[in-house]
């Protein structure tokens, strides 16, 4: 399942934007290059998927609104050919921030029951040895 779709690129992109990636050659592109797009769109879901698989049971069950934007801006990225803006990068570097949060659990999804249960290391566990001072103990002192 992908986490975002060419409609919504072309949503926060703009047609021509995406026009403009997919002229590649000499002869200039009438449609947007839909393969070009869908490889970027799926390297971007993988690669989301490598920072979601730490802390939730894949697939999702259901995408929030932070992973499809996520994917759009790293799919926008992995799109370009050549350079991208100056604006494109920094999203794309912003976006790799948030997963790696989402990965070591400083940013939390909103979706039930699909954290995977913890392993045992992290809990803590204790002897509950007999308590010194009571009332039977104490007697004489209260």
């Amino acid at each position: 399942m992908a986490y975002c779709t060419l409609a919504q690129l072309t949503d926060r992109y703009s047609e021509r934007m995406l026009l403009d990636i997919s002229d590649r050659g000499d002869a200039p592109v009438e449609a947007v290059d839909v393969a070009l797009i869908d490889r970027a769109i799926a390297d971007a879901d993988a690669l989301i998927d490598g920072y979601l698989k730490v802390r939730y049971a894949l697939p999702l069950a259901s995408v929030p609104r932070l992973v499809t934007d996520l994917s759009l801006r790293i799919s926008i990225y992995y799109a370009h050919a050549h350079v991208a803006a100056d604006k494109i990068k920094a999203d794309y570097e912003a976006a790799l921030r948030t997963l790696r949060d989402i990965s070591t659990g400083m940013i939390r999804l909103d979706i039930e029951g699909v954290e995977p249960a913890a392993s045992g290391a992290s809990e803590v566990r204790t002897n509950e040895p007999e308590r010194p001072l009571s009332a039977a103990t104490m007697k004489g002192y209260i």
